[in-house]
């Protein structure tokens, strides 16, 4: 059975980091691309970051432009860990974050993690 679990949201200043993590069990982690959105009510949901499984180049990481620049993507496939570093964060990065995968058509979703930005 998929699990995705976040972990490391909170309340920062304007200006300030935040390192979330998403902790993946029931698949083969390391064959996967994984994905981080958020979400804000009234708001659809937006993909923010995107790493690739391994290729012969290494990971390749996608950016929305409104954090490219500010937040970094990562993964551990030895750890089955995604994880998202999120520097000069601003108010409006407040949302829900949320890890994702694609598998065989079915989209997979943790519960996500609250991040506030205010000061």
């Amino acid at each position: 059975q998929v699990h995705l679990v976040e972990s490391g949201g909170g309340l920062v200043l304007p200006g300030g980091s935040l390192k979330l993590s998403c902790a993946a069990s029931g698949f083969i982690f390391s064959d996967h691309a994984m994905y981080w959105y958020r979400q804000t009510p009234g708001k659809e949901r937006e993909l923010i970051a995107t790493i690739t499984e391994m290729t012969p180049r290494g990971h390749n990481m996608y950016y929305a432009d409104s954090v490219k620049g500010r937040f970094t993507i990562s993964r551990d496939d030895a750890k089955n860990t995604l994880y998202l570093q999120m520097d000069s964060l601003k108010p409006e990065d407040t949302a829900v974050y949320l890890c994702n995968t694609l598998l065989s058509l079915t989209n997979y979703w943790g519960q996500g993690t609250q991040v506030t930005v205010s000061s």
